[in-house]
């Protein structure tokens, strides 16, 4: 495997977008604080998610405090206050692990930069991950830039490098019945096979956020989410989860968008971290509309869909494993 040197390979990673388009995320290179990302990962853990793990405060780590505040009857603040932060104490761990980078995620493969052109990507055989560096981001629900800070920009990533790691490790990796591809699209991104059992999933157009009840009415999660847009708004009502797909490839319809010309031809793009739809797919009974992962995990709560929910990859693969076919889903303004 090519080695890769921690500076560069963030650039690479971060380089190009795939077909989804998606506003600009917060500028980068901000100082990362230490007590933010500690909060962000101890709000991972307890399925409060942050989207990426990132040590910045705004309004989506604030999100994610007051629903876990709301959960735990706490005051609202969105602040870290010491009733926030002696709850989030009981499921306390170190916010950094030190790991060394396995070989199964660093033998790849690896696809390298991704072509605009959906006619080019559709000729791949998978849009997977471009690096290294960006696979391990995802697994640990960070972003590149956060990895290179947490580390010496000088390190060469290839299997072996002991790296500091935000610490989302999950507690185990048997996913019951799953099939050994599901098993191990999970477990590429941490996620945790003993989840509550969900009743019902809200979505809300108002905070751009999926809070998740079981079925004594009280909120076991919540993700943040982009979902759609002035062009494409959020079809309000009351759904249900037809099926749930994983590694789904994605039929690119030009009618479908309103920012692609209707005369280009139909494409089915391959499956991938990297695809318009990520790794998951959760079908409901309105047409063309779902639940699913996303290419670009930073922008998150930041930007616009095309009337669909978007998720983290890691995020939308945790919601798999607490809900089933058939289950309520409301999409509420």
């Amino acid at each position: 495997m090519k080695k890769l040197v921690l500076a560069g390979a963030a650039l690479l990673a971060v380089a190009g977008a795939g077909v989804a388009q998606n506003a600009a995320a917060p500028a980068k290179g901000a100082a990362l604080d230490q007590s933010v990302l500690e909060a962000q990962v101890l709000l991972d853990r307890a399925d409060f998610s942050p989207g990426v793990i990132d040590g910045q405060g705004g309004p989506v780590f604030e999100a994610a405090v007051r629903g876990f505040q709301q959960a735990h009857d706490i005051e609202e603040s969105g602040k870290i206050d010491d009733a926030t932060r002696q709850a989030l104490a009981e499921g306390a761990v170190p916010a950094t692990i030190r790991l060394r980078v396995d070989e199964g995620d660093a033998q790849g493969p690896f696809v390298g930069p991704i072509p605009h052109d959906p006619a080019v990507q559709a000729g791949m055989q998978r849009l997977g991950y471009r690096n290294l560096l960006e696979k391990l981001a995802e697994k640990f629900h960070t972003t590149p830039e956060t990895i290179v800070a947490l580390n010496n920009p000088k390190t060469v990533l290839r299997a072996g490098t002991v790296l500091v790691l935000p610490n989302v490790l999950p507690s185990a990796r048997a996913y019951g019945n799953a099939k050994p591809e599901v098993a191990q699209l999970l477990s590429d991104l941490n996620v945790d096979p003993n989840q509550k059992q969900a009743d019902k999933v809200v979505v809300d157009k108002s905070d751009k956020l999926v809070r998740v009840y079981a079925e004594d009415g009280t909120m076991i999660a919540q993700f943040p989410a982009t979902l759609g847009s002035s062009k494409d708004p959020l079809p309000l009502g009351n759904w249900k989860v037809n099926t749930i797909a994983f590694n789904p490839p994605f039929k690119y319809q030009p009618q479908l968008f309103w920012d692609v010309p209707d005369d280009q031809p139909e494409r089915m793009l391959p499956p991938g971290p990297n695809g318009p739809v990520g790794v998951v797919w959760v079908d409901l009974n309105r047409e063309n509309i779902g639940i699913h992962g996303t290419n670009s995990p930073e922008t998150i709560k930041r930007a616009e869909s095309h009337g669909c929910v978007r998720l983290t990859n890691w995020d939308v693969a945790r919601l798999t494993q607490m809900i089933s076919d058939g289950m309520e889903v409301v999409f509420q303004a």
